[in-house]
């Protein structure tokens, strides 16, 4: 928001530059934290309202483009590339041929290895649900929700490497400098919370995936839509947003600072027309000062009932986190946050904490499987159960696939040519399969599918046309789908 002008008459402007005049008034939240206050002072005077925010308070929950099915999302992103025939594609073949040449018929291109033999997974595989989807034993507890999710069996990535596939999946493009999902669905349809950002992230309490926080970033969209990360296990779980303590800084700053600042900022934004971070700066400062009192309170899960704890696996150490992450992410759609995502592994070096097992995948798959599949099932049956799945859209996701094929004699190296995803709630049929890949799930082959079919057909359930929402940027109208995708209308209920 912007700020309304304050009259010459309340205030003495010294002969200060800017920079001198924000030292010597201190850093602390309370001296800056102060466009939302003077905005209820004021009350908007003189029309400074930003006309975007405008448009998006507007819209809330009604879309941008058509009526929306959905008003929130929580994206899943699997770092390190989950196997696709270890977790949802199940393929007799794979056990039929274990141990023999790996012959799918035309040139096999590895990332980092020739091809092995035919290697069957180590887990069992079963069905489950009325629609009796097969899934490995490896995600006992997900399997129970597969009437819930449409799997996509057929997606297909541009590229075998970590730092652009995952870019691909995260911000729809393989280079850097574009703006994440949640940034696009910031800019779309703005807040459904004054107190608490719109777009949140939870990374691995390990490290970051590749590229880091350039795959949430704004990239040229204004600042206020990158994503804000909260560590929930950590000791401070948002970095910046208190004084330090032993700065001296008093939260009950004398107003008339507050007023200097705000006619400083405001004469500052209007000689710089176009450049959105000071505009970002004073919203971030605002918000900050409004989670203060927020923040804490959704991040207390003290009076979260025993069971519920344990239903998302808080009494177990290798769920523990990821539960809790889970958990309070349930408790940010609570309280408003319009999109979240959570990072399962990181790029942390070997030995390897993530999903790209290379060298063993039963290890590798079984560590990180365990740490995420009891919490995904429990925040969507947790969602259901509170009514609120209808209005959430869950999205689950990896950079690529892995191969049929083993590496050294365990492990699995990269497949782009086909990889699972899955959707439910928010207007997603449950129970349904989309797209198929071929006897080994080597090639997509039936209905095959792409990041940018997803990223349309989330958006087109928040009430967004893909097509339509835009941003110009040098000389080109940019969208989150490049000039792809297809809405997948099959999902549908």
């Amino acid at each position: 928001m912007r700020i309304s002008p304050i009259s010459d008459q309340s205030v003495s402007v010294p002969d200060l530059t800017r920079r001198d005049l924000l030292l010597r008034s201190g850093g602390g939240l309370g001296a800056i934290a102060l466009a939302w206050l003077l905005n209820q002072e004021e009350g908007n005077a003189n029309g400074l309202q930003d006309k975007v925010e405008t448009r998006n308070n507007k819209q809330q929950n009604r879309g941008l483009h058509h009526k929306a099915r959905a008003k929130q999302v929580v994206q899943f992103f699997m770092s390190g590339a989950a196997s696709q025939c270890d977790t949802f594609d199940y393929k007799p073949e794979l056990i039929k041929n274990h141990g023999k040449p790996f012959n799918p018929g035309g040139k096999i291109e590895l990332f980092q290895s020739s091809p092995g033999a035919v290697m069957k997974s180590p887990w069992q595989w079963k069905q489950y649900g009325k629609s009796g989807k097969w899934v490995s034993d490896l995600l006992p507890h997900l399997a129970t929700c597969v009437d819930d999710m449409a799997f996509l069996p057929a997606m297909k990535s541009k590229s075998n490497v970590h730092g652009p596939a995952t870019f691909l999946q995260a911000t729809g493009f393989v280079m850097p400098g574009f703006p994440g999902m949640g940034a696009w669905v910031s800019y779309g349809l703005g807040r459904l919370s004054d107190n608490l950002p719109t777009f949140v992230v939870l990374p691995d309490s390990r490290g970051f995936a590749p590229n880091g926080p350039a795959n949430w970033s704004n990239g040229f969209l204004p600042a206020q839509h990158q994503g804000t990360i909260v560590r929930p296990t950590a000791k401070v779980p948002i970095l910046d947003l208190y004084p330090p303590f032993d700065s001296g800084i008093d939260r009950s700053i004398d107003q008339q600072t507050q007023e200097l600042l705000a006619k400083w900022n405001l004469r500052h934004q209007q000689s710089r027309e176009g450049d959105s971070r000071l505009s970002a700066r004073i919203s971030s400062y605002e918000l900050a000062a409004k989670m203060q009192i927020a923040a804490p309170e959704v991040m207390d899960i003290s009076k979260e009932p025993a069971s519920v704890k344990k239903e998302y696996g808080l009494d177990q150490k290798e769920t523990e986190e990821f539960g809790r992450n889970c958990l309070i992410t349930r408790r940010l759609l609570q309280h408003g946050v319009r999109f979240v995502q959570l990072w399962c592994g990181a790029d942390n070096g070997f030995p390897r904490r993530n999903w790209d097992s290379h060298e063993n995948i039963e290890r590798d798959h079984g560590i990180m499987a365990k740490s995420m599949d009891q919490p995904i099932a429990a925040l969507l049956q947790d969602l259901k159960r509170l009514g609120m799945l209808n209005d959430t859209v869950l999205h689950w996701t990896t950079e690529f696939g892995r191969m049929p094929c083993s590496q050294g004699s365990l492990g699995r190296d990269h497949n782009p040519d086909t990889f699972t995803n899955w959707l439910a709630g928010g207007g997603i049929k449950g129970g349904i399969v989309h797209g198929s890949s071929d006897d080994w799930s080597f090639r997509a082959e039936d209905k095959i599918t792409t990041g940018y079919d997803v990223h349309a057909t989330i958006l087109w359930l928040l009430g967004i046309d893909h097509t339509k929402l835009t941003f110009r940027h040098n000389g080109i109208d940019r969208r989150l789908t490049d000039v792809h995708g297809e809405v997948i209308e099959e999902l549908f209920t």
